[in-house]
């Protein structure tokens, strides 16, 4: 087992389906390691099968930091993964350990990198008043009231996209200041070298790869999983959890609103259009290493150097 360089972060990102995972249990049977999930869906406990979470028996053998950390009706912000990985890194140091940040979350990386805005902080009334809010009027409708507050930012949030609509609401509501004009600031990132690991296979193997994971997905019972998230009265399908790639797909199935056939199609869509995003963003990450394919000798002879 190697000893990993001093004060040094390794970032393995990657679009879904790339092989992240696995690259990263390798590199952590080389070099001693702690493996820390940057991943805004794996954050939630019982959605295992949809999210492709490492199952137990991985878990067990090889511990991912920041997996099962909330209920999917809990609130989780990117201050928050910022708290959580900035500790699980400072004990990696203490125990002579490489911390391997792993995941496909690009705001999650950007953040802990370059810091954040700085933001009033969520209270526990104000996420519970706009999760009631997303109950009672809906998505589009407080993607309109953001139109009016904050253009700016309601032009640059997509119309789905509850927990930024919400978080800009309440940053609005708490300080009377839109989020807009309140970023720009930023504090934080990290203190330390960071070594970045860029696995990027071909599209078109990433699409085959994300049709086959689905089908596997369903026949490891990933509408079970669902219809037990939706006898949950808390959950609705306008909170982050549910709105994750196909499980809002499978839950528009459970209730009727499209057959089989269209959430599978859905659901294999949305999913290439995250990759395709998560692509995108990654192409700017030139300081680094990239593979086309996990190779585990390249990537311990970067870290190592």
């Amino acid at each position: 087992m190697l000893n990993p360089p001093t004060n040094t972060v390794l970032f393995l990102m990657g679009p879904t389906a790339s092989g992240k995972t696995d690259l990263a249990i390798k590199i952590s049977q080389k070099i001693k390691s702690r493996l820390i999930s940057v991943d805004s869906a794996l954050i939630y406990q019982g959605m295992d099968i949809g999210t492709a979470k490492p199952d137990a028996t991985i878990l067990s053998t090889h511990p991912h930091y920041l997996i099962n950390i909330c209920k999917p009706s809990d609130a989780y912000s990117a201050q928050d993964f910022i708290t959580d990985a900035k500790a699980q890194i400072e004990l990696a140091f203490n125990n002579g350990e490489l911390p391997i940040l792993v995941g496909g979350t690009s705001f999650y990386f950007n953040a802990l990198e370059h810091g954040l805005s700085d933001l009033p902080e969520s209270t526990p009334g104000s996420r519970e008043k706009y999760n009631q809010l997303l109950k009672t009027k809906g998505v589009i409708a407080l993607h309109q009231d953001l139109q009016k507050i904050d253009p700016v930012a309601a032009e640059r949030i997509h119309a789905h996209d509850a927990q930024r609509i919400t978080r800009a609401l309440e940053v609005f509501d708490i300080s009377g200041q839109t989020l807009t004009k309140l970023q720009g600031k930023k504090q934080g990132g990290l203190n330390c070298t960071i070594k970045k690991i860029i696995l990027m296979p071909d599209r078109s193997e990433l699409h085959q790869r994300i049709q086959t994971r689905f089908h596997l997905m369903l026949e490891q019972g990933f509408i079970e999983e669902v219809k037990t998230l939706k006898a949950k009265p808390e959950l609705h399908q306008d909170l982050p959890s549910i709105r994750c790639v196909g499980y809002r797909q499978a839950w528009q199935f459970l209730n009727k609103e499209i057959d089989e056939a269209e959430m599978i199609e859905r659901s294999i869509i949305a999913t290439r259009q995250l990759c395709k995003r998560q692509s995108t963003w990654l192409k700017n990450e030139t300081e680094g290493l990239t593979l086309k394919a996990a190779d585990l000798e390249k990537s311990v002879n970067f870290i190592q150097q």
